[in-house]
């Protein structure tokens, strides 16, 4: 199924993964679940730039569509974003879970790029090596992994210079 192919997609499952993991249990933690908080945090905050930036601008929505639209780009990236700078968890973010954040979205990559190649659809226009040729698709899709390397080092950072969560 093509949905799942999206980026946005898998990123808002993410999120709603881990926030309902913290709904549960609010002192969560353990390597696997801080890879999945990170993941979840990192892809819905580049779902959301690279929208606002990219993909969104000159596209008009309505009705159902415009719902849905400000609800997977806009609204749950902007408050994940707040809720994680808000209620934490932290600390969470060691290099280990950095570096194994980025197994997802690389292999997201990968599969986006053998996927296209061999039926012909990518997810999304920047993406794809058949209309803008593979040089263009890999320099945009490395700008975006930069850029996601970048708010890693943003979010640990500021895990690091936060308040810690209760009972840390």
């Amino acid at each position: 199924m093509r949905l799942f192919s999206y980026f946005t997609i898998q990123s808002n499952v993410l999120v709603l993964a881990a926030a309902a993991s913290l709904t549960l249990r609010p002192d969560r933690d353990g390597p696997a679940w801080r890879v999945l908080r990170l993941d979840a945090l990192l892809g819905i905050t580049i779902t959301g730039v690279v929208y606002a930036t990219v993909l969104g601008p000159g596209l008009q929505h309505s009705g159902v569509d415009w719902w849905v639209n400000a609800a997977v780009h806009y609204v749950s990236p902007v408050a994940s974003v707040l809720g994680w700078l808000l209620f934490g968890p932290r600390p969470r973010l060691d290099r280990r879970t950095l570096v194994l954040a980025f197994a997802w979205p690389l292999a997201w990559v990968a599969w986006t790029f053998a996927h296209g190649a061999a039926t012909g659809w990518y997810p999304y226009p920047f993406l794809d090596a058949s209309a803008i040729g593979v040089p263009a698709a890999l320099a945009g899709t490395g700008a975006v992994l930069v850029a996601g390397v970048v708010l890693a080092g943003v979010l640990r950072l500021l895990d690091t210079r936060l308040p810690r969560s209760p009972g840390r």
